[in-house]
C-alpha cells in the first residue's frame, strides 16, 4: 500500500513504470509487483502510495499514460523440480495459500496467458491450503520449459507430479 508497486496484466513482475497523470502532469515510477487489474476497462492498478504522489486518491480512477523505464531482475526465479521420475503427468505449482481469494485470483492473472490453471485444494496438519497449478503436462520438459518461462516474468514455480500434495 505505501510502496511504490502497481498490478499489471501483461508485464513481468520487476517491470518499472513511469506513470503520468496527464491532468496534472505529475509521474511516478512504480514496481510491477501484482497481476491485475481484473476491471474491464482498466489497465493498471497502483498502489496507494502511486496514486496519492500523481493526484488520483480522490477521485480513485483516471487516465495515465505509461512508459517502461527498465526492469529489476531480481525479480527473475529458476524453476524447482519437486521429482526425480521423468514420466508424467506433471503439474507446475504456482502458489499455496490459507486463504481461497489470493488462489482465485492468482488463477484469474495466469489465466491471461495459460491454459489449464487450476486450484487444488488439499489439507496438511489441520490447516486447508489452496494451491494454484498449471498442468498437467505429459512431457517432463515441457513442463519445465512452461516453468522457465513462468520464473523469468517472475513467478516462483516448482515441477512436481500432478497428484503430488493432494
Amino acid at each position: 500500500m505505501y510502496s511504490y508497486t502497481c498490478a499489471h496484466k501483461e508485464y513481468p513482475f520487476g517491470t518499472r513504470l513511469r506513470v503520468t497523470n496527464p491532468e496534472n502532469d505529475r509521474s511516478v515510477e512504480c514496481v510491477v509487483n501484482d497481476r491485475g487489474p481484473f476491471v474491464k476497462g482498466r489497465d493498471i492498478d497502483l498502489s496507494y502510495a502511486c496514486a496519492k504522489r500523481i493526484g488520483l486518491v480522490g477521485p480513485g480512477t483516471g487516465r495515465v499514460f505509461l512508459q517502461v523505464e527498465g526492469r529489476d531482475m531480481s525479480y527473475i526465479r529458476n524453476a524447482e523440480i519437486q521429482t526425480d521420475g521423468r514420466q508424467g503427468p506433471f503439474a507446475i505449482q504456482i502458489g499455496s495459500f490459507t486463504e481461497s481469494t489470493n488462489a482465485i485470483r492468482l488463477k484469474i492473472g495466469l489465466g491471461l496467458e495459460y491454459d489449464n490453471v487450476y486450484v487444488q485444494e488439499a489439507e496438511r496438519e489441520g490447516t486447508k491450503y489452496y494451491r494454484v497449478r498449471i498442468g498437467d503436462y505429459a512431457d517432463f520438459r515441457e513442463a519445465v520449459s512452461v516453468a522457465g518461462k513462468l520464473g523469468r516474468e517472475g513467478y516462483r514455480t516448482l515441477v512436481m507430479k500432478a497428484d503430488q500434495g493432494k
